[in-house]
């Protein structure tokens, strides 16, 4: 499954050092997408040996209509909320992992970014300082949907991960990335089958559902270095919150992999 996480020549990587997560004290979780990033269909356009298959119908049609089989396969706020959920779930049961801003709190305070139409612009977070909030943690996805090379189709989803302090101690953490099945060489995704039946057999959704799975665990080994002298002290003040059921029990311990992707049957037409 790390295969399927690449860094690119342009990708940068910035790795969060022990003395700065030990500085954080409640640190807000926010995930969100980027105008026009997706759900994106590169197939038929991108790969000519679909075109006996579409007969008459135009590639760039053909994209069009597996693409908004795309977004009722998966939301866009399925795909960035399921991205700071199973990164937060990972986390280890330590501070500061043990006490974020309660997300609720946050999305109202930024005025509901937890919504399925996510605004283009980064929000302003420094509204977020009244909350006791000192970090962010920001994901952000650039680009996902379905490609396509040489017959082979599969999921994709790119985009990076940072944090930085709000008293303009910059930022501490940044990774980009982007999990690519065709780049991989996994199982082929037949793209007839997932135009065909988006709200039946959740094909779209269980194959970006394990690149979110593996991008969540490069995330949380990211935030959890080993060179740490210990935990935050807890903050004063309402918002507290219990570990969530189902992290790591300590820093050591690595977050379990994604499932293995799943071969799927021959296709059928458009």
């Amino acid at each position: 499954m790390l295969a399927l996480l690449a860094l690119g020549p342009g990708c940068a990587y910035q790795a969060l050092s022990g003395g700065s997560l030990d500085r954080v004290v409640r640190p807000a979780f926010i995930s969100r997408i980027e105008e026009g990033a997706g759900p994106k269909s590169l197939v038929f356009r991108d790969d000519g040996s679909y075109g006996p298959k579409l007969k008459k119908l135009d590639p760039k049609e053909a994209d069009r209509r597996l693409a908004a089989k795309l977004g009722k396969g998966m939301t866009r706020f399925e795909v960035s909320e399921g991205l700071r959920t199973k990164t937060l779930a990972l986390l280890p049961q330590e501070r500061p992992w043990t006490q974020p801003a309660d997300p609720a709190r946050v999305a109202s305070t930024l005025q509901s970014f937890l919504v399925e139409e996510v605004p283009a612009n980064a929000p302003d977070y420094d509204l977020l300082k009244p909350l006791g909030v000192d970090a962010v943690v920001e994901f952000v996805v650039e680009s996902y949907g379905m490609r396509s090379k040489g017959g082979r189709a599969g999921a994709f989803i790119e985009g990076y991960g940072r944090m930085f302090f709000l008293d303009g101690g910059g930022t501490v953490w940044r990774r980009a990335f982007r999990a690519d099945q065709v780049d991989s060489l996994s199982p082929h995704v037949d793209p007839f089958r997932v135009a065909k039946e988006p709200e039946g057999p959740p094909v779209f959704r269980t194959e970006l559902t394990t690149l979110i799975d593996a991008v969540a665990a490069q995330f949380a080994t990211d935030l959890n270095p080993p060179n740490r002298l210990g935990g935050s002290s807890s903050p004063p003040g309402e918002g507290e919150r219990p570990a969530s059921e189902g992290r790591a029990p300590g820093r050591d311990g690595a977050p379990k992999s994604a499932p293995a992707d799943t071969e799927l049957p021959s296709p059928d037409p458009i």
